[in-house]
């Protein structure tokens, strides 16, 4: 049985942000968001991170499933990318002028991507989706935005929902919201809002929280994109979160169509900080002409590591590594809950899994196997997806699968 882990370092240093920063860890690296539960479980800082390793201030490493929500897509540090960065770096990072790096990573993101034929850059998976659905309104001088439930394309206002803080009715007055894979209720929607749909924005498959996420049906983003061509509307693919993990040409790629805008960000550049949305020639006019900057969208030290990260992506074949990661990963997690009887269900791509122990519906039971999982050294998540990366090596898998073992008893034990 493995000694479990303490925090003592982490919670004196969340007592410190307490006094100075909202909620002493504002947003999805934050304990007030729900995927740290129990919180007691969970630390809070690390201290260093290598390869697929985070280490937390107390000295506690972990194989971290999380991936920093999804950036470290080679391996925290990579040499390849990192050099790119260094050497970038040295000659010039947020300047005046900005630096040819952007032409050379456009004409790479051109060439990899299968929709794609231009990009403009930002640097949060945010910034991008916010774009997309501002061009999309600018182009067909229409207000309609027709989202499918569960989804999460961002924080600002247009993404959220009537009852969150902040948000008021003329946020949100224009959205539509479709059950994911109905495409009879699409059609009634496109059919009563006649002219004046904008866009239709969805994530390749529905990888949302709390649920276990859900492939398309077949034929159903075919029948999505004529749907949008017949009727004028733009087709959004938002793949900020499995972007290159499915696909390297892009996942609409990857089901087989054509996306009009598409959002990447996480996989982009291995955590250095940059997004990009990539389209169809027929919009990037309607871009051109508008008013969308940032202090520091063009700085050039993203632009190489993004360049260095896609070029070696495409060297190691990184999806269909990633994915046979995950299937190795996906096979031992379920053997070792049904050890301990329990019902593991692991859905949606292997690079990109989500887990739920099916046996409790208040998942209560899930969050109890979790916090036993990490307390021993595997950074897994409540009621998300967690990331494959690159580094993680098949003695990572197999420690994983004996700390899950583990973890799985010490619940049956207590139930």
């Amino acid at each position: 049985m493995r000694k479990t882990y303490t925090y003592d370092k982490s919670r004196e240093a969340f007592a410190r942000a307490m006094k100075v920063i909202p909620s002493g860890i504002y947003g999805h690296l934050g304990p007030a968001e729900g995927c740290y539960t129990p919180v007691e479980a969970f630390p809070f800082y690390s201290s260093k991170a290598q390869g697929t390793y985070v280490w937390d201030l107390d000295g506690n490493r972990f194989i971290d499933y999380m991936c920093a929500y999804g950036p470290n897509v080679l391996g925290y540090n990579d040499p390849d990318v990192d050099a790119a960065a260094a050497e970038q770096r040295a000659l010039g990072d947020c300047t005046t002028l900005p630096s040819t790096k952007m032409v050379e990573f456009a004409e790479l993101l051109v060439d990899t991507v299968a929709s794609a034929d231009w990009a403009f850059f930002a640097k949060n998976g945010n910034d991008v989706t916010t774009l997309a659905v501002m061009t999309a309104r600018a182009y067909t001088h229409r207000k309609k935005i027709v989202f499918f439930k569960g989804y999460y394309h961002g924080v600002s206002p247009w993404t959220q929902k009537i009852d969150y803080a902040g948000v008021i009715e003329e946020d949100v007055m224009h959205n539509i919201y479709v059950p994911w894979n109905d495409l009879d209720t699409l059609r009634k929607v496109f059919k009563e809002n006649e002219g004046q749909i904008a866009a239709v924005i969805s994530q390749p498959y529905m990888h949302g929280n709390f649920m276990d996420n859900v492939m398309p049906a077949p034929g159903f983003w075919q029948e999505v994109r004529k749907m949008c061509t017949e009727n004028g509307t733009v087709l959004v693919v938002d793949d900020v979160r499995a972007g290159f993990r499915l696909d390297i040409a892009g996942s609409d790629h990857y089901f087989g169509f054509e996306a009009d805008l598409i959002c990447f960000c996480k996989a982009l550049a291995n955590g250095y900080n940059v997004s990009a949305l990539c389209g169809k020639e027929f919009l990037k006019n309607t871009v051109s002409g508008m008013s969308y900057t940032g202090s520091y969208w063009l700085s050039a030290v993203p632009f190489a590591a993004g360049i260095a990260c896609i070029n070696k992506m495409k060297r190691l074949d990184m999806p269909r590594t990633l994915i046979e990661k995950g299937e190795k990963l996906k096979s031992g997690l379920i053997a070792a809950a049904e050890q301990s009887g329990f019902d593991l269900r692991v859905t949606g791509a292997p690079s990109l899994f989500y887990l739920r122990i099916a046996d409790d519906p208040t998942l209560m039971l899930h969050q109890e196997w979790i916090a036993e999982c990490v307390k021993r050294g595997v950074f897994f998540t409540n009621h998300h997806n967690h990331f494959i990366n690159a580094a993680l090596t098949d003695a990572d898998i197999a420690e994983t699968v004996d700390i899950a073992e583990e973890a799985f008893a010490v619940v049956k034990k207590r139930h």
